[in-house]
């Protein structure tokens, strides 16, 4: 029997059990085949929590996790293709708010396997390409990678010097560098975009997308160490040293920056309710704490203090939760707006960055615990802050949109 000392009755906190937080009701009336999909989401990932934990912990990718994913179905991120179970928007984003909810990095293998490598597949790819890819990239047969950023042109993007030289026999050569690509070390494709380099042709400087197996000669990926954050996926800095490809490799939908960017508009919408999933994790945690922690002699949640804090972040969190069900709206009627959607990125992560402050403060010293979950949500919502385009470059977009002035240089 265990010793029992004074000032040592601290309980063993539960604070990461959802709570299914809905103020306005916003999630009350949903239908019944978004609530089912919802609901086999979070049976996946409370099944594989410990292990994401654990991963994160060790700065592990666990791809394993990854593939069960794919098994259950859960990739799609909304892509429609006839390969594909159909979720509706809403049912899409209830998928990316629960995996963040549990755990921020399968959150970010459904953005990177499903919302930037399928989704450019189906969008771009050749009747060929989407036969051979669409169900193995959504199965996780075949982990795939979107390589845009390099390490000199992270916000600029649209600045990317990686090249593809065009050879007489139609193949292409590869040489250039990218960073900060999830799955880019994972062994199975890099889709990769870079200038085309054939003098007199049309797409003469002209970005392009390529399909790059990882195998592939003069192809090397190494996971980015040292990472505070998303630490149970990994990033990869790679180098294209002459890298050959065939005919077959171009994408053939992907004619310049453009389709790229429309690629990215359709995840920031994803990454926006992963944002909305950190914040629900990290208010819950909080709001359990407080029922649970005592403090000059009554429970935290006895505190005006306490109940002010709690109010103005579920004043926070019912913002987000409104946000995203009209973007839900908008996409299913098919008028939502790019900038819209940039909006929703802008907004929500800032509003998550803002509830995590709150919810690790007044966690005191247990909220710097991994197994309390807040320092985790509160690391992790600074990568989904930065990925899928900065705050800088979303304010911008929105700017242009609503002032009618290119900001950008």
């Amino acid at each position: 029997m265990a010793k029992s000392f004074p000032g040592n009755q601290e309980p063993e906190y539960q604070l990461t059990d959802a709570l299914d937080t809905d103020y306005y009701a916003v999630f009350s009336d949903i239908p019944e085949a978004d609530r089912k999909i919802w609901q086999r989401t979070r049976d996946f990932a409370q099944a594989h929590v410990e292990t994401m934990r654990q991963g994160w912990n060790d700065h592990h990718y666990p791809l394993e996790v990854a593939r069960a994913m794919g098994q259950v179905g859960l990739i799609n991120d909304g892509v429609d293709h006839p390969d594909l179970e159909q979720f509706s928007p809403l049912a899409a984003g209830l998928v990316n708010m629960e995996l963040s909810r549990v755990d921020g990095s399968l959150g970010t293998i459904l953005a990177v396997q499903g919302g930037l490598a399928l989704r450019t597949i189906t969008m771009f790819g050749s009747e060929e390409q989407q036969a051979k890819y669409v169900k193995a990239i959504a199965n996780v047969d075949l982990p795939a990678a979107f390589g845009l950023t390099e390490p000199d042109h992270g916000s600029d993007s649209t600045g990317l010097e990686t090249t593809a030289t065009r050879q007489t026999d139609g193949s292409y050569v590869i040489r250039g560098s990218k960073r900060w690509i999830g799955n880019g070390s994972s062994g199975g494709i890099t889709i990769t975009f870079a200038r085309v380099a054939d003098q007199g042709a049309d797409d003469d400087g002209k970005v392009r997308g390529f399909i790059v197996p990882q195998d592939a000669e003069g192809y090397s990926g190494t996971p980015i160490r040292h990472k505070g954050v998303l630490r149970a996926i990994d990033q990869a800095h790679i180098y294209y040293d002459d890298v050959k490809v065939g005919t077959d490799a171009l994408i053939p939908g992907v004619k310049s920056f453009r389709n790229v960017s429309e690629v990215l508009y359709a995840t920031r919408i994803g990454v926006a309710w992963s944002a909305l999933g950190h914040a629900t994790a990290v208010f819950e945690s909080a709001l359990s704490y407080s029922t649970q922690r005592r403090q000059f002699g009554k429970y935290l949640a006895e505190h005006q203090m306490i109940q002010e804090r709690l109010t103005r972040m579920l004043s926070d969190l019912v913002s987000m939760q409104l946000y995203m069900v009209r973007i839900a709206e908008l996409e299913a009627a098919g008028t939502l707006k790019p900038t819209q959607a940039a909006l929703a990125k802008y907004n929500n992560t800032r509003v998550a960055r803002r509830i995590a402050a709150d919810a690790r403060d007044m966690l005191g010293g247990n909220g710097i615990l991994l197994e309390n979950g807040v320092i985790q949500h509160m690391a992790d919502i600074e990568g989904i802050h930065t990925y899928e385009g900065t705050e800088s470059v979303q304010a911008l977009l929105v700017g242009r949109d609503i002032t009618g002035h290119g900001a950008f240089a």
